[in-house]
């Protein structure tokens, strides 16, 4: 049987680094962002393509899917989603993150401990959940959240460097994870790298140039990697490096270089005190303290992406930098006379021109005889609809200035059983995210290539084979039978490739691969189908290490197993679900998870956001053996997106909300404010009712109801230039809206509204949470200070109650039973007691984002959903 249209997973969630541990990217600054056509094509159009009928079955697509789904929306939803939600409306300087934790770590703490419920496997291919939204019997096993990084020795270490959860190791060549870097202030992976000594190098700051990617707070090093934690005596030179991105770390003679956000820099590896040397920047005038520094384009203006060192002669070195979209410094560089010039020949098939060096990866052959790299091109980014992917190339004389030749497209890489064969989703379509390249140290032509999928050559590029497809849908070996994990096919990866490793385990060499789904491993020289597929491939993502970036949470009664049923959306993960009575967690809707609504009184009722406001639907947790492909009655999720959905005139991660007094109302936000009035019995996009327009432009960030009474909050535009915002007020019913006057400097600040938290006791007693940065840090106009506002009169007139909050982004908040306040932050969760005016901490979480907080049904238990390291729950009655 032929496979079933599959709600894909999105080309992840894309655009310019955001914020986190330091600084934040302005994602509006970014060239090209608005004028690239990021060319993948529409959901309208993949569903025609692949659109089949079974037994009288058709698959559903959504409005928004089928007329607006390309990935030039994805790109700009999804900045505003985390870059420019916390940059809005202007540029923010150096620091703020650093002295947001320090402030934090010194605030006093409340009582209890966070309890982490997500630290079990999670089953992406669960049998239980084959409904026609889910991604169930893809091939990808058990997964976890974005590894960005992974290094391995040949004594079974394996580690593992998440995009926000952190450090982890294995000491069993993968699996039985131990987190070894809680005591930084930075949870987000750049690169981690093995010296000849045997120490771990890590580059803080996740480089993939996405929408939530995190900034760094520098360089660390653990001389006993075995045994040891990272803390912040670890760090190398001092503080220059905090917020930046680090992409690679490499070593030659006793020195370090570091290819950064902010150009390249080195290190001396026998000396760790000491400041770090800025070897080259290309734009000097745009780093911090330079005379453009507050220009908005000056986050694009230094990036450097590898470093390529001849082995034969350490001192002749090749800089690969450029911004992925394309940059007038864009190229390779090296030194002539003491200066670091831009190679305009001589590089043989690697291009030289700016228009078409990128995102850069070089890897070198153990023995030195070869290099090779990979080319994502800013002028395939901008035009071609099918992949950004240049090239792989190899230098065969083993120097990294050439000559080198090309052995790979992604028309080659195609042809060659992947997955990925149809216009606008061709390998390398993300090139400038999706990256990774390596090779056997014992084999100089056996070469390991990462993009969207994996890619392996026995013969120096010749030939090729794909060895870890995106998928296995669509492919003759795969078939429903739920009784298999993925019908015939053997297990494949998560999509997206990060990072790679090889090492050994009992005398045996394995490559470790990290991607959007965490870490897997197989043999380096693995068993293959007749397709090319490998056959071997492991998931290590064994539920003790848990890096699940969520984006939200629900919780209700189980009504089947008792207890509580526990669901969250997720970057390109779909939406967990966790059964009182599991052992292991299930993925019901597929793609990226967005927000969550759970009926409290039955946690199988369950609303979840795909992109762009696509709400589904089911009553039944979505439990289904993939029947539904023969009958069509036996579909039990249901798509309903209100029509902002079909329209684009929602964001990436759009606001949805349940009304607290009514869990049949719910609130979604676009352009328009919509309210349903038929609960999760809902199974029509017709059942919304647009109550009010927020005007052209606009568009909701935040949105809450308590008794009918509404709140809305939004944006637009939602970048650092020009940057509005403001706040609409009326009831579910369409009567009473109004807009409130909110200066453009005054007590609320000209900065990203994140959400409402109203006082179930008194609808017009409600809380609001603002992103970003005060002044201080923001230069912006109208950045004001204060990040918590009270209102007492429906949102007519507000007061700053932040006190001693710390100065960091607020995400979310609730009013809890006792009348206290539980805020979010990007940092952790903070608590204001009753009658109370200053903040405690919450616990002690590592310096990891927490988006969203959802009490228990009986109000007992505190649960927070951070994008980074799963979700967490604390007793409320120990909050004093």
């Amino acid at each position: 049987m032929s496979a079933p249209t599959r709600k894909r997973r999105w080309f992840t969630v894309c655009a310019i680094a955001a914020s986190a541990t330091l600084v934040a990217i302005p994602a509006g600054a970014a060239p090209g962002r608005h004028s690239s056509p990021f060319g993948v094509r529409t959901l309208k159009q993949l569903a025609a393509e692949r659109s089949q009928s079974a037994g009288g079955v058709t698959a559903k697509v959504t409005a928004k899917d089928a007329d607006n789904g390309n990935e030039a929306d994805e790109i700009a939803e999804g900045a505003d989603q985390y870059a420019e939600a916390r940059t809005s409306p202007g540029i923010v300087a150096p620091g703020a993150y650093s002295a947001a934790w320090s402030s934090l770590t010194n605030l006093p703490s409340t009582e209890g401990s966070w309890q982490n419920v997500t630290n079990l496997p999670y089953n992406s291919d669960d049998s239980r959940y084959r409904d026609y939204a889910s991604n169930s019997s893809g091939g990808s096993g058990y997964v976890t959240g974005r590894l960005a990084a992974m290094a391995a020795d040949n004594d079974g270490y394996v580690y593992a460097g998440s995009a926000g959860g952190g450090v982890w190791r294995s000491r069993s060549g993968g699996g039985h994870w131990q987190a070894i870097s809680d005591g930084l202030s930075s949870q987000s992976t750049g690169a981690l790298a093995l010296d000849g000594g045997g120490r771990l190098w890590l580059g803080t700051g996740e480089a993939t140039t996405n929408a939530d990617s995190y900034l760094g707070s520098g360089v660390y090093v653990l001389s006993d990697p075995h045994h040891g934690t990272f803390s912040g005596r670890s760090r190398v030179g001092g503080t220059e490096l905090e917020s930046t991105t680090i992409h690679e770390l490499r070593f030659a003679g006793d020195k370090v270089w570091a290819a950064t956000s902010r150009g390249v820099w080195s290190h001396s590896t026998k000396t760790l005190s000491g400041a770090w040397k800025q070897e080259f920047a290309p734009n000097p005038d745009y780093l911090p303290g330079g005379s453009l520094a507050s220009d908005p384009s000056a986050a694009y203006k230094n990036i450097a992406n590898d470093i390529a060192i001849d082995p034969k002669d350490p001192s002749k070195v090749v800089l690969a930098v450029g911004w992925r979209s394309g940059d007038a410094y864009n190229g390779f560089y090296t030194k002539v006379n003491g200066v670091w010039t831009r190679i305009t020949s001589g590089l043989g098939d690697l291009p030289s021109d700016a228009a078409n060096v990128g995102n850069v990866t070089f890897a070198r052959s153990a023995d030195g005889s070869r290099y090779y790299a990979i080319d994502q091109s800013p002028q395939q980014l901008n035009t071609n609809p099918d992949s950004g992917l240049e090239g792989i190339y190899v230098s065969k004389s083993g120097s990294p200035t050439g000559p080198w030749t090309k052995i790979a497209d992604y028309k080659g890489l195609a042809a060659d059983n992947s997955a990925l064969t149809g216009s606008g989703y061709m390998p390398g379509v993300q090139a400038w995210y999706n990256q990774f390249l390596t090779v056997d140290p014992a084999n100089a032509q056996h070469v390991y290539a990462g993009l969207e999928e994996v890619y392996e050559t026995k013969d120096g590029g010749s030939s090729w084979s794909t060895v870890g497809p995106y998928w296995n849908f669509g492919f003759s070996c795969w078939s429903i039978d739920p009784t298999k994990q993925t019908g015939d096919c053997s297990q494949t990866t998560h999509s997206d490739q990060h990072g790679v490793a090889i090492g050994s385990y009992h005398g045996k060499s394995y490559v470790y691969v990290g991607n959007d789904g965490g870490a897997y491993k197989r043999p380096v020289n693995g068993a293959q189908d007749s397709s090319g597929h490998a056959t071997d491939w492991t998931s290590l993502n064994d539920g003790t290490i848990d890096t699940l970036q969520y984006y939200s949470v629900g919780v209700g009664k189980d009504l089947t197993y008792g207890g509580v049923s526990v669901t969250g959306g997720l970057q390109d993960n779909g939406q967990s679900v966790l059964r009182s009575n599991d052992t292991v967690m299930g993925s019901n809707f597929g793609g990226d998870g967005g927000d969550t609504l759970t009926d409290p009184a039955n946690g199988c009722n369950i609303a979840e956001e795909y992109v762009y406001l696509a709400v589904q639907v089911t009553q039944n947790c979505a439990v289904n053996d993939g029947s539904w492909i023969n009958d069509a009655s036996k579909i039990t999720s249901y798509s309903v997106a209100p029509a902002d959905n079909a329209t684009g005139e929602a964001r990436f991660i759009a606001p949805l909300a349940a009304d607290q007094k009514n869990s049949s109302t719910w609130i979604a936000g676009g352009r328009h404010v919509w309210v349903q009035t038929h609960g999760y019995a809902i199974r029509s996009s017709d059942e919304w009712t647009s109550v009010y327009d927020l005007g052209a432009g606009h568009t909701a960030t935040a949105v809450a109801s308590s008794g009918g009474k509404v709140y809305a909050a939004w944006c637009g535009p939602c970048n650092n230039q020009g940057f509005t915002r403001g706040i609409a007020v009326g009831n579910a019913d369409g009567t009473g809206w109004h807009d409130i006057t909110l200066p453009a400097t005054g007590t609320v600040p000209n900065r990203y509204l994140s959400g409402f938290a109203i006082d179930p006791s008194n609808a017009n007693h409600v809380y609001l949470t603002v992103n970003g940065f005060s002044r201080l840090w923001t230069e912006g106009p109208g950045a004001g200070v204060g990040h918590v506002f009270e209102s007492k009169d429906g949102g007519t007139t507000w007061t700053d109650i932040s006190a001693n909050l710390p100065d960091v982004p607020a995400d979310s908040a609730v009013v809890l039973p006792n009348g206290g306040l539980a805020v979010a932050t990007d940092l952790g969760v903070v608590y204001r007691a009753p009658g109370r005016t200053s903040w405690k901490r919450i616990g002690r979480l590592p310096a990891v984002a927490v988006l969203q907080l959802k009490l228990s049904p009986n109000g007992s238990t505190l649960y927070a959903a951070t994008h980074g390291r799963g979700i967490y729950t604390i007793g409320v009655r120990g909050l004093r």
